[in-house]
């Protein structure tokens, strides 16, 4: 339930209330808006008479949130949440662009790959350092050592860093070198990474699974939310239909929804949605017509060669070229890049 408090209502009468929702055994929840104060109070209301906060100084009504995602509602919050990595805010008026490889393979390979999408304008740098792929006989990443260089590279340019994390274990180190961690595709409901990550608080990208209902999607962002982590990023990434031309479908209907359903920001990968990088440039700007916060892109300087998913990935004269459309289209629709 949400708890409104008046616009009058002052630190003591907040507090109190919030003291009061965890007596009844609630987690609760505060969002200091400009003008009113509401408290989310989470948790099983079964047999609870919700009328009694009407009671309390300064509040003024009592909500139920009928949807089963509580925290990501835009029932809670209506504002949007604005994601704060380190200075790089995503989910406000600025667009946000992520480039990198797949896989980080070198130091030359990765401090190549940032310089050039750092001059194209990019915000961030992606680049994975555990790579759980299909066989087992692929390669699966440099671990740590890449972790290493990925710091180094963003260190060296400016550039913000995110990598994925695919093991609950892993959390504190990654995030020891990371910016921003990423859980994948397939890890969406590993529900104890997904709680680890919640008790770090660490800005998170939240890949939608292959096969993942809107629903399931925003009840995974849910367990991080609800773990004490609000910094969560929803990234659409494509689903498995019957289709075969293209490695998964751009759900795009998923943008314009989830600006309905929640405050999250919300970016696409048109490079695991197409699996095709002569796709992408056309994906990226549909999807940032229908309202997308972002991209994240799969940039290589030589993807013939790629040790993962170079047939996605796109060169970094071809980003450029993107970026520069991108910033026209950008303009049109009332936002920058």
């Amino acid at each position: 339930m949400i708890i409104v408090m008046q616009p009058n209502a002052d630190k003591e009468q907040i507090k109190y209330v919030e003291e009061q929702i965890k007596a009844f055994g609630f987690q609760a929840h505060p969002i200091y808006g400009e003008f009113k104060t509401v408290i989310g109070a989470i948790g099983d209301k079964t047999g609870f008479d919700p009328q009694v906060f009407l009671n309390m100084p300064g509040v003024e009504t009592v909500v139920p949130i009928m949807k089963p995602y509580k925290l990501v509602s835009r029932e809670l919050k209506s504002d949007n949440t604005i994601v704060d990595v380190n200075g790089v805010k995503i989910g406000g008026e600025k667009l946000i662009s992520i480039a990198g490889p797949c896989a980080i393979e070198s130091e030359r390979q990765i401090m190549d790959i940032a310089c050039a999408v750092k001059k194209a304008g990019a915000d961030m740098l992606r680049g994975g350092a555990y790579k759980p792929r299909t066989s087992p006989y692929t390669f699966q990443g440099l671990g740590e050592d890449g972790l290493k260089l990925l710091a180094q590279a963003g260190r060296e340019t400016g550039l913000r860093v995110v990598t994925e994390v695919v093991d609950p274990r892993d959390v504190e180190l990654v995030a020891s070198y990371a910016d921003m961690l990423q859980i994948g595709a397939r890890n969406m409901q590993n529900y104890r990474l997904l709680q680890e990550i919640g008790a770090s608080k660490k800005p998170v990208i939240l890949k939608r699974g292959i096969s993942a209902t809107i629903e399931e999607w925003l009840m995974a962002a849910e367990y991080i939310l609800y773990n004490g982590n609000p910094n969560v990023v929803l990234c659409e990434r494509g689903i498995r239909t019957y289709e075969t031309a293209t490695r998964n479908t751009l759900d795009l209907n998923a943008i314009p929804l989830l600006k309905e359903l929640t405050h999250l920001p919300v970016i696409v990968d048109p490079s695991h949605a197409t699996g095709l990088w002569r796709l992408i440039p056309s994906v990226s700007m549909g999807v940032i017509a229908a309202g997308a916060d972002g991209l994240i892109i799969e940039v290589h300087n030589d993807p013939s060669h790629a040790l993962s998913d170079g047939p996605q990935s796109i060169l970094p004269e071809r980003f450029a070229e993107l970026m520069v459309n991108l910033k026209a289209l950008a303009a049109i629709i009332g936002r920058s890049i």
